[in-house]
């Protein structure tokens, strides 16, 4: 049970190549995006911010570390579960602060869009262009 939550069945050859443009293009983004909280991981939102700094960590690990996972196909349901609670987290800050779906300046689209992603691959799983994919294989004895 547990093995096939960590490293789901592939689907077949086209959908597995959108997935990993999919990881590749937003595992990046989110490298970038969590490479200077990663460096300052407990205070990257300043001191005035009332978010715990174990909650700033795990959000820098997750954009960071979990970018990495995704552009690699490497426990890909464990770090999306990681970038949706984030995620979901991010959109509902924009959100609660007034600010609009889209729009100029602040907003919780790109938020929302990123959850999705991270919803969309923990349930699909990486494709079969990754490294979960090869354990999977070999797992199987293939």
């Amino acid at each position: 049970m547990l093995r096939s939550l960590l490293f789901p069945a592939s689907p077949g050859f086209r959908p597995s190549l959108g997935l990993l443009g999919l990881r590749i293009v937003c595992g990046a983004a989110f490298m970038f995006h969590g490479w200077d909280k990663i460096r300052h991981p407990f205070s990257w939102m300043g001191p005035d911010s009332g978010m715990p700094g174990i909650l700033q960590a795990l959000a820098a690990v997750s954009e960071f570390g979990g970018g990495a996972a995704w552009i690699l196909g490497a426990l890909v349901p464990f770090a999306s579960f990681g970038l949706a609670c984030t995620m979901a987290v991010a959109a509902w800050r924009h959100f609660s602060a007034g600010q609009p779906f889209v729009g100029r300046g602040g907003s919780y689209e790109l938020a929302t869009v990123y959850l999705s992603v991270a919803v969309l691959l923990l349930l699909a799983g990486p494709g079969m262009f990754s490294l979960d994919a090869l354990f999977r294989r070999k797992g199987d004895g293939k």
